[in-house]
């Protein structure tokens, strides 16, 4: 239940700032979503769905404005080569923080 009641709470915040006014709200809804319900038992299929979610400017990373929850949360653990963005395989490593 916490999980969908801060879930939400993100997908409004991110609805009222200006910075993601012009970013599919609808891709950013379903991101949150997603990463509600991942888990430790959660594929890297899911993890490749949501990056794609909130690589909301398709350059293949993901930003700190891109990010949202628990990866925003624990953006600098997974950035490991602090290049300021997460790749697919940084953002992987998500999974092993949901232990």
């Amino acid at each position: 239940m916490k999980k969908v009641v801060l879930t939400l709470a993100i997908a409004i915040g991110l609805f009222s700032c200006d910075s993601v006014k012009n970013v599919n709200t609808s891709s950013v809804s379903q991101a949150a979503t997603l990463l509600g319900s991942l888990s430790s038992n959660s594929t890297v299929q899911q993890i490749t769905s949501l990056f794609s979610l909130l690589d909301t400017n398709n350059d293949e990373a993901i930003s700190s404005t891109e990010a949202i929850g628990s990866v925003a949360d624990n953006f600098n653990v997974l950035d490991t080569d602090s290049s300021s963005s997460l790749n697919l395989s940084e953002l992987t490593g998500l999974l092993g923080l949901l232990k």
